[in-house]
């Protein structure tokens, strides 16, 4: 009943390696047991899932975060130093965060030239290697100095690797109606004539009373957001939301 099946694989029947465990069979590995390193694959693939369980928003399909996450793995499996003393959870789980995230990166629905998007893997490096060397988030101009690229190029590169967001994403619910990201964007563009005339409302907004009418000049005249009408009229933003789509409700229904 508890099964969940992710690319195929049962993950209610993963194996967990102890850590003395591990130790033995990357010993077998470097000898040449490739049987060795399937069983190390097979024993962490719990640690690929709780890793990407912090990416459960971004809206990609599990199946696909759980195979990158995989590749993550393989590449610490390959790569860790018995030498050092340091768990291998902690070593693989940077490892496997830093290939899902240049997974989404490579795959965000703006196309970003490779060059640029090589100069924002670079500055995010240098950035958590100066981190950890100062004790602190470092400089634009550390950063800059230390890779040899101007400030101007590296913000415009790490905003190029940026999601996009959508206009309908909620950004506050107070337990009514949410307000979306196009409730906070003012347009200077948007002029009152224009909108009443290409939709025919002038008769419909006379029946809407004082305040609702205010409401919509505020935001589809003047260009005003919401948070900025709230601010000149005196009531929260979450009830300017509510009063301008009930007003938006009216017109539509005297348009009908």
């Amino acid at each position: 009943m508890n099964k969940v099946e992710i690319c195929g694989v049962n993950t209610a029947k993963l194996p967990v390696l102890k850590n003395s465990e591990m130790r033995k069979l990357f010993t077998k590995m470097l000898n040449g047991d490739k049987g060795a390193r399937e069983k190390l694959v097979n024993g962490n693939l719990r640690l690929v899932l709780s890793v990407i369980q912090r990416f459960n928003n971004r809206g990609e399909y599990v199946d696909d975060l759980f195979q990158v996450g995989c590749v993550g793995l393989i590449k610490a499996i390959d790569n860790f130093d018995l030498k050092q003393n340091v768990r291998f959870s902690t070593y693989a789980v940077p490892m496997i965060v830093g290939e899902i995230r240049r997974y989404l990166r490579d795959n965000t629905p703006v196309r970003v030239s490779r060059s640029l998007r090589d100069i924002a893997y670079k500055v995010l490096q240098i950035r958590d290697q100066l981190a950890y060397k100062f004790s602190r988030e470092p400089t634009l101009e550390e950063i800059s100095q230390e890779i040899l690229v101007s400030r101007e190029e590296i913000i415009f590169a790490l905003d190029s690797i940026q999601e996009p967001v959508s206009l309908f994403e909620p950004i506050f619910h107070d337990g009514g109606d949410p307000i979306f990201v196009m409730d906070q964007i003012s347009d200077d563009k948007i002029q009152d004539e224009k909108w009443l005339n290409v939709l025919s409302i002038k008769d419909a907004l006379q029946k809407l009373n004082d305040r609702e009418k205010l409401i919509l000049t505020l935001r589809f005249y003047r260009g005003k957001t919401q948070m900025e009408v709230a601010d000149e009229i005196g009531i929260s933003q979450a009830q300017v939301s509510r009063l301008e789509k009930s007003a938006l409700g009216q017109l539509r229904k005297h348009i009908q």
